[in-house]
């Protein structure tokens, strides 16, 4: 049975009112929650005024009795931007509050500013950190002090102010046993990460923003090394990502898409423009009519948009390209314009087309 999850980075114009903006993030949620929709994913993004969540275990705990049911996943949190033991205890303290719905979705670092106000540009070095530090938690959440980390950027001890009676050395645990289930966020094709996954047992989430046939190449890669590794392998832990608009109509649909300034080319200008910059291929100041028009050609692409048969065709069409998943993870988007649609489109999504969408995939 096909599952819905919905995952926000978010991205909101950078001169929206920000607490309007998040609670407006907040009501998505509990909207999805009401749906049944199994899990919420909530991004991490320290330098941005377009993607204004610096912590996902903040904005979750924000939300354990308005969404009483959906599990929470941080979407992601990136281990070389903070200390692993931090971490360590933050989710677990998340995960005892919510008596066991997080997820952990952890990476290396998605924002340019962000790497450059933590001096982490070197992308190989991030990668490393963040296996050292998962190593690190996991390990946190598993032994007993005395306990030393000899590593290469995060070492750490409890060696010596150790009172077991009080408790006093000794980190707090996840409320799941062994821990909760870790995530990794995947993108382009033939994906390191991807084999990564795989071979830890990880849970794979492809991207949003991704053409369909790099979305394809994940699971064969998270396969292969997972059975080289003996682990488990069953493609429902396999989370997709999409961004998913349900319209009244084709020429509202068509209307939304090839506005310059709508949602869908706002989301793009934005992913696109840090693209290059992040690539050093960003010319400033920037050609803002020419990056819109990209942004609408890639919106095109990549966006599932229009009437329920629409939609649905789009995404048997989408699925039989790239394979099996268990969860389809809507993308959070911008709300402002036109809440009211947005809300018609969950609801239609979970009540009519995902039922039909699973009946497809799982026969």
């Amino acid at each position: 049975m096909l599952k819905l999850g919905l995952f926000s980075m978010p991205v909101h114009l950078p001169e929206r009112n920000l607490a309007d903006a998040l609670s407006e993030d907040r009501d998505l949620v509990i909207l999805a929650d009401k749906l049944g929709f199994t899990e919420a994913w909530m991004g991490e993004h320290f330098t941005s005024l377009g993607e204004p969540v610096p912590s996902p275990l903040i904005f979750n705990a924000s939300l354990l009795d308005a969404a009483p049911n959906i599990r929470l996943g941080t979407g992601v949190i990136c281990l070389p931007q903070q200390h692993p033991v931090a971490v360590a205890a933050h989710v677990a303290l998340l995960d005892q509050l919510s008596r066991g719905r997080v997820i952990f979705g952890i990476g290396s670092g998605g924002l340019s500013s962000d790497w450059e106000i933590f001096d982490l540009l070197d992308h190989a070095g991030r990668g490393k950190i963040m296996v050292e530090s998962i190593d690190a938690i996991l390990r946190l959440w598993q032994a007993d002090p005395p306990l030393r980390h000899d590593g290469a950027s995060r070492p750490f001890a409890i060696e010596n102010h150790i009172v077991p009676e009080i408790g006093v050395g000794q980190m707090i645990r996840p409320y799941q046993l062994p821990h909760p289930e870790i995530a990794v966020s995947l993108r382009g094709p033939n994906s390191g990460l991807a084999r990564l996954a795989g071979s830890r047992g990880w849970i794979p989430l492809s991207g949003n923003f991704i053409p369909a046939a790099h979305v394809a190449s994940h699971w064969p890669l998270y396969l292969e090394d997972a059975e080289k590794a003996g682990q488990p392998v069953d493609p429902d832990i396999w989370r997709v990502g999409r961004s998913v608009l349900i319209t009244g109509s084709s020429a509202e649909a068509d209307d939304i898409i090839n506005d310059p300034n709508g949602v869908f080319s706002d989301y793009y200008f934005y992913l696109n423009v840090h693209r290059k910059l992040a690539e050093g291929r960003l010319q400033q100041p920037i050609d803002e009519s020419r990056e819109r028009e990209e942004a609408r050609i890639m919106a095109k692409e990549l966006v599932v948009l229009g009437t329920e048969r629409q939609v649905l065709d789009q995404l048997i069409g989408f699925s039989d390209e790239v394979g099996r998943f268990g969860t389809l993870m809507v993308t959070g988007h911008d709300l402002s314009a036109n809440p009211g649609l947005w809300q018609s489109s969950m609801t239609r999504l979970a009540e009519t087309v995902a039922p039909q969408l699973s009946q497809h995939m799982n026969p």
